[in-house]
This record gives C-alpha cells, structure tokens and sequence, in this order.
C-alpha cells in the first residue's frame, strides 16, 4: 500500500494495486475502450461500399489507402502515446486521442472526394493509437502483476465486441437510410460521449505503475536482469523490436495478426460482394470476426494467466491460419460465416495474450513505452495487410490474397514456437475466481 500525501502533508489518496480493489476506474476504462473500439466499427462495412458506389474506385489497391493511411498513423500515435504517458500522464494522453476523434465523422459525413476519407482515417489512427494505448497501460497499472492477462481480455473484449455490434449497426443503417450520413452518427455520438468520461471521471494512474516499480522484483531465472528500470528510448525499442526474445515474437506476432485485421478490413466486404450478398449480411459476415474474437478473450485473457501465454499464442496464429484457408475456399455465406467465425477465435487466443506478455517483462518504469512500441509494430500490420491484400488482390484475385495471409500466418506460429519462452507462470487458481 502507497499513500499519495499534498503540499500541507495531508493524506489524499491511498493506492493499491489489484482488479477488486479499483474496480470502478476499471469498469470505466473498459466501458470508454468501448467507444473507442466503436470508432473503428462505424466505417468498416460502410467504407469499401461507399468507394465502389459513391466514388466509382475500382482498383483494390487505392480503396485499400484508407485502411493503410489508418494503420500508419496509428503505429505512430502508440510510439508517442507510450513515451508521453510515461513522460507526463496518462489521462492527458487519453484526452488529447478523443479530441482528435471528433472531426472523423463530420469528415465521412462531408467527403466530396476519396482524399477525405484518407485524411479522416488519419485522424482515426491518431486517435485510436493515443486512447487505445492509453487505456491499456491504464488497466496493466491498476491491476498489478496477477491479473495481467484477465485485464486485457476485457479491455479488448469491450473494445472488439464494440467494433462487432456498431459494424452490425453501420451495415443496418445504411441499407435502411443510405451510406451516408446515418452510420457516421453513431461515431459523433461515442466521440462526445467519451470526453465527457474521460474528462470528467477518469483518474491518472501513473501512481499505481510507479507503487508496483518499488514493489518489483527479478525473476529468479535471471532472465531479465538486462531490462532494468534506467532503460532509454532507443534502448526500450530495441529490446521491444528485436533484441528480447519475448517481446520481440510478440511484436512480430502482433504486425501478423493486424495483417489479417487490416486485410480483412478492406479485403472481405469486397470478396462477400462477389456472391452478390445483400448488405445486411455483409455487414453481419463483418461482424461476426470481431464478435467471436470480442468474446472470446473474455475467456482467453484470464486463461493464459492460469495456463501461460506462450502456447495460446501459437495456437492461435495457427487457427488463423486454418480460417483463412477455409475463408479462401468459401464461395458463400455459410463457408464464410464458419472462417470468419474461426479467424475470430484465433484472434482471442492471441491478442490480450499479446498484451500480457509485454506486461509480463516490461519494467514498470518503462511498460508504457514498450506498449507502445509493441503497439507500433502491431498497427503496422494494418497498413502492410491492405497493400499487400490490395496487390495481390489486383494482380491474382480476391482469393489469393486470403491465401498469402494465410501463408504468412502459419510462419508467425512457428515463430513463436521456437523462439518466445513462457512469460508468465502458471496459476492453479480456478478460471471462475476472477476478481
């Protein structure tokens, strides 16, 4: 236990570290993660339509730049958003993402031309860098060391479930009212909904990191004796990017599965068109990724604290892998509604486990850096999975796109196989006892 002291010595704060013990800062974290998951879902059934039919875009290619001009900008926030929440706060950080959100949908909205739905996807991915970085070092500080892996499991789980419900949302009001403006509407709303939050009621929790860096303690192995608390910049990227065998599989597993995310962004509403399905049911095929993957991690998160990180990792890039085959394969809804369905699960197995990991490692005196570096790395994967979807898709077809995703996952499993170790020691605690 820390206590926080003012100028005249009085006691203002007392900080402890643990789910139960912050619960409601942390119900309201995952409740605002919700709205920035919901951002992104907006736009994602609506966006490639709205460039075939409103715009007359052909080529896959550059309907793709709206998804890599997002990913790009995004790697770039997490960069920043890790140094200055470490550097001066976090609450600032996660007010300054919703400030840049809020001229996203008027963008949408008002586009006379392609070139503005690339400018708003740039200020998406600022945004969405800046808040979703932010509100994931927020929730590592306040629980602590335990419950890593429970507290990215619903922190991604709100954010996911969130893409899933508002694309299912998106794709309903727009084949009831139009493209344009109604499924925009819906991200104004989250917008002005979530800087009242944060503003008003969030709480800075850099105090919780730096109670858990005088608590910290090596581990008994050695094997993180060179990660000390003095690490620089340059020195926390290196580390992150490549050095340190665990946080560099994970940054690379992270770049493969936001690969297939930014992929099927762009890819798959164009690739269900093909069987002339009604836009409803593209809009629920979209959902239905994010949706399993949503939930999902409601289970994985907390089971990789009871069972390790390592093996949900390889398992789960290689189920993505299988989905992606059997998405290659499909020519209808029902193929397609078992892929999707698949690739979500796959998902779940890695992506709050992702997150853990570099929890697991980081030093708390540099866990928001290397957040946001690892954050780098994986966001990328956006911007890589649209333009290598987009090229292949325009020299050798929709299908064989999915397939070299395919390919690309199975590598980043055997990646991790062989070269991450387990970060995180099993528990024998029940998977039910979670708070």
């Amino acid at each position: 236990m820390d206590k926080n002291r003012s100028g005249a010595g009085l006691v203002t704060e007392t900080i402890t570290l643990g789910l139960r013990q912050n619960i409601a800062q942390f119900v309201l974290l995952v409740a605002i993660n919700a709205l920035v998951g919901g951002m992104v879902g907006q736009q994602q059934t609506v966006l490639p339509l709205l460039a075939t039919d409103e715009f007359g875009l052909t080529g896959y290619t550059f309907i793709f730049t709206y998804v890599a001009a997002f990913g790009i900008s995004k790697a770039i926030a997490n960069y920043f958003a890790g140094t200055f929440s470490d550097r001066y706060g976090r609450k600032p950080v996660l007010l300054a993402g919703w400030a840049a959100a809020v001229p996203v949908p008027l963008l949408l909205i008002w586009a006379p031309g392609w070139g503005w739905v690339v400018a708003a996807n740039v200020l998406l991915g600022l945004s969405q860098g800046l808040t979703w970085s932010t509100t994931v070092v927020m929730k590592i500080d306040l629980v602590g060391p335990k419950q890593r892996g429970l507290a990215m499991g619903l922190n991604e789980a709100a954010g996911y479930a969130a893409v899933a419900v508002t694309s299912l949302l998106a794709g309903y009001l727009a084949e009831q009212y139009g493209l344009r403006p109604a499924p925009f509407l819906l991200g104004l709303a989250y917008a002005a909904i979530a800087l009242v939050l944060s503003g008003g009621f969030v709480k800075e929790t850099r105090d919780h990191a730096r109670l858990e860096a005088a608590q910290h303690t090596p581990r008994a192995d050695g094997t993180h004796n060179h990660l000390h608390a003095g690490l620089t910049d340059r020195q926390v990227a290196a580390q992150t990017s490549l050095k340190e065998p665990a946080l560099s599989s994970a940054s690379q597993a992270g770049l493969v599965n936001n690969l297939n995310f930014g992929l099927s962004w762009g890819l798959f509403p164009l690739l269900f068109a093909t069987a002339a399905l009604p836009v409803g049911q593209i809009g629920f095929l979209f959902a239905l990724y994010p949706g399993v993957w949503g939930i999902g991690q409601l289970i994985t998160g907390a089971l990789s604290d009871r069972i390790g990180r390592k093996h949900l990792i390889t398992g789960g890039m290689a189920t993505q892998a299988a989905a992606l085959m059997i998405i290659a394969l499909g020519d209808s809804f029902g193929g397609w509604a078992a892929g999707t369905a698949l690739l979500g699960a796959g998902t779940a197995m890695v992506y709050p486990t992702l997150l853990a990991v570099i929890g697991d490692v980081a030093h708390p005196a540099w866990r928001g850096r290397a957040v946001g570096v690892y954050r780098v790395w994986r966001d990328l994967g956006y911007a890589v999975g649209a333009i290598m979807g987009g090229i292949i898709a325009d020299l050798v077809g929709l299908h064989t796109a999915v397939w070299a995703a395919a390919a690309v996952s199975g590598l980043s499993a055997m990646i991790v196989a062989v070269r991450m170790y387990e970060t995180h020691e099993p528990t024998s605690e029940p998977l039910t006892r979670i708070l």
